[in-house]
């Protein structure tokens, strides 16, 4: 097995976390200090009544299982909802109160200030050798890794297959040309959002770094950031002058999210757009007509994928270094990670996951998402700026694209804040009064 599948078991593994205690997984060596019962803080988010709602009766499975395996370690839930997690989790390192394992968005400040394990410290060689490259390359600071992917995917072009069919569309765009061309005709049999531009401030950063890879683009990486390179420029006045301005994405994409898109999608009011595979789901309880396919290079082919992940990450705080790893060992099983991929159309972040859910033909949904997560490419998430930078883009870059927008404006913009938000980072300081 390559290194490459190997990571990409992960998130299937992640995600199996609430079907290890359905399945009744057995688990790894507790690691647990002798002596009484050690409790793990655990905060997760939550996510409402959204399309990942079950995602959190998995935790509670999944603790189930794990404290049945090992009676010495105990486990709190703390949940906090999605949209708030990465600045409860910030109050809560703020406060002194770091809890044992964290999910969220970003992990490099932490890991900055000294306060994380590194996967050398929770996982030995072979399960780090499981992890997808990179995915685990994405989590690194410093070429050691500290943030744990999770809940992973990549997305694909989801299309209605009965509104293609009706506009006399015979099979998804391979190049943005047939893209173009396809949203025309979408429009004119009727269809509200011929293709479904998300622009809006969820997550404008996936959509605006999936065309831009789509040219030779992208926001550079741990070795600095690169907004201003001309296939950016390209990509996002392609965007402008052939999508928006004609009517073709929508009436103001710059509002237009991830959420109200995946809401609209299953309404039939879009045509086409960027998804995850946590969609597949939910369009087959609606009864929606689909399919999907690779997002399209701009003169054809495959683009790389862009790759997600909210990340775990262990605090040295408390001390608990052993029950961490005995908690995340069990977390990233393999049959824990498929089981949990299997129900919530997230993805194995493992090369042993990954293979497991390739050979159930139950997910043959899931395989075309499986077979591109070793091409991913990430925002720069390594880097302890990345947030500020990210809200920067997603405050500009749906008027970039709008009338009297300007995308080569936008890049230089958005080059300017990440290199002041560079400077402005204070040195790395080691925090008092953590343990080893």
């Amino acid at each position: 097995m390559t290194a490459a599948v190997r990571r990409r078991v992960f998130l299937s593994r992640t995600a199996g976390m609430a079907g290890t205690a359905a399945l009744g997984l057995a688990g790894c060596g507790s690691g647990a200090a002798s002596g009484g019962t050690v409790r793990l803080t655990v905060l997760a988010a939550s996510y409402g009544r959204t399309v990942g709602s079950p995602i959190v009766d998995r935790w509670h499975e999944f603790i189930a299982a794990f404290e049945k395996e090992h009676r010495n370690i105990g486990i709190d839930l703390e949940l906090a909802p999605i949209e708030k997690i990465d600045r409860t989790l910030a109050e809560r390192v703020a406060a002194g109160r770091e809890p044992d394992i964290a999910q969220s968005y970003t992990f490099a400040d932490y890991a900055e200030a000294g306060r994380l394990y590194s996967a050398d410290d929770l996982f030995d060689l072979s399960a780090q050798a499981d992890f997808l490259t990179p995915f685990a390359r994405a989590g690194e600071l410093g070429f050691t890794e500290y943030g744990i992917p999770f809940l992973t995917s990549t997305p694909r072009l989801f299309y209605h297959t009965g509104h293609f069919a009706r506009a006399g569309l015979s099979g998804p765009p391979t190049s943005w040309a047939e893209l173009r061309t396809a949203a025309r005709a979408l429009k004119a049999a009727g269809v509200t959002t011929p293709y479904g531009l998300q622009f809006g401030p969820e997550a404008a950063e996936d959509e605006a770094l999936a065309w831009m890879l789509a040219t030779g683009g992208g926001y550079g990486g741990q070795a600095g950031y690169d907004f201003p390179k001309d296939a950016n420029v390209e990509a996002l006045t392609w965007v402008k002058e052939q999508l928006v301005a004609p009517g073709l994405a929508g009436d103001d994409p710059a509002r237009f999210s991830r959420t109200p898109a995946y809401a609209a999608f299953l309404k039939g009011e879009v045509g086409m757009m960027l998804a995850h595979p946590v969609l597949i789901r939910a369009a087959d309880r609606a009864g929606v007509p689909y399919a999907d396919a690779a997002f399209p290079m701009k003169d054809g082919g495959a683009a790389p994928p862009v790759g997600l992940s909210d990340w775990l990450m262990a605090f040295k705080r408390n001390g608990h270094r052993q029950e961490c790893a005995a908690f995340l060992d069990f977390l990233y099983s393999e049959r824990a990670t498929t089981r949990f991929a299997q129900g919530q159309g997230t993805l194995p972040v493992t090369v042993s996951g990954s293979e497991a859910l390739r050979a159930q033909r139950s997910a043959r949904a899931l395989w075309p998402f499986i077979d591109q997560m070793p091409r991913a490419e990430f925002h720069p998430v390594g880097r302890s700026t990345w947030p500020k930078v990210r809200d920067t883009l997603r405050q500009r870059i749906g008027a970039a694209v709008g009338p009297g927008g300007d995308p080569r404006a936008l890049v230089k913009t958005l080059q300017k804040a990440a290199e002041a938000a560079e400077a402005a980072r204070p040195a790395a300081a080691q925090p008092e009064d953590v343990a080893p």
